[in-house]
């Protein structure tokens, strides 16, 4: 007997259009998008999950002419660059686990913890992390920065712009022009603004050929 699928609420749906009106546009119109609305983006962006809720991301919002000038040709002359009005480098903090004080000591504050777990979660995970392989943190810091990364760009959908994530660009020499140390590594650039053209639709593999019950296929 066949199961009827209840309908979609309007709550559903509108989150469903911002997923499917999501697009990488690379033409934008010079429109500045104010520091409070890119914040608040930025804000929301950052309820992505973590690692032990560690939030290793950082971001460098680079909202100057003659700075986003200064990226294009480490960005290989990609115009919207300069186009968008703004390109916000999603960067993975190395050495996040010196954050976790703060960010248990703001758990207890808000009343979700009590301060002894939080006083033992600080200091079982600055042990992890002080043994654990550089590769394996980096691995986390990547992942991490990868969900947030997806969250900034369906804040900026939902709020009417849009966005290109940029992983073409020159990482060293991006570092080495914005004066970014080593404790940072590069994950992406996201240039963000409001569409001159729209993005181009594009498709999707059948569900069939990427996702699988229980076992993988032989082949």
């Amino acid at each position: 007997m066949s199961v009827s699928q209840p309908s979609q609420t309007l709550e559903q749906q509108l989150f469903f259009d911002v997923i499917r009106d999501r697009r990488s546009v690379r033409s934008y119109d010079p429109q500045v998008i104010s520091r409070e609305e890119l914040t608040e983006i930025l804000r929301q962006a950052t309820l992505a999950p973590s690692a032990a809720n560690l939030q290793p991301w950082r971001f460098l919002v680079i909202d100057s002419p003659e700075l986003k000038q200064q990226l294009l040709p480490i960005a290989f002359n990609q115009q919207q660059v300069i186009e968008a009005s703004a390109v916000i480098a999603v960067l993975g903090d190395l050495e996040n686990i010196r954050m976790a004080g703060k960010i248990y000591g703001l758990a207890v504050d808000a009343g979700f913890m009590p301060a002894d777990t939080a006083k033992s979660f600080v200091e079982r995970y600055t042990d992890m992390y002080s043994s654990m392989p550089s590769e394996a943190i980096r691995q986390i810091v990547y992942t991490d920065s990868g969900l947030v990364s997806m969250q900034l760009m369906l804040v900026a959908r939902a709020k009417g712009y849009d966005t290109v994530p940029i992983g073409g660009y020159d990482k060293q020499k991006f570092m080495k022009a914005f004066g970014i140390s080593e404790r940072y590594v590069p994950i992406m650039l996201i240039a963000i603004g409001k569409a001159a053209k729209p993005g181009h639709p594009t498709v999707r593999l059948p569900i069939d050929d990427v996702a699988f019950f229980n076992e993988m296929p032989d082949a």
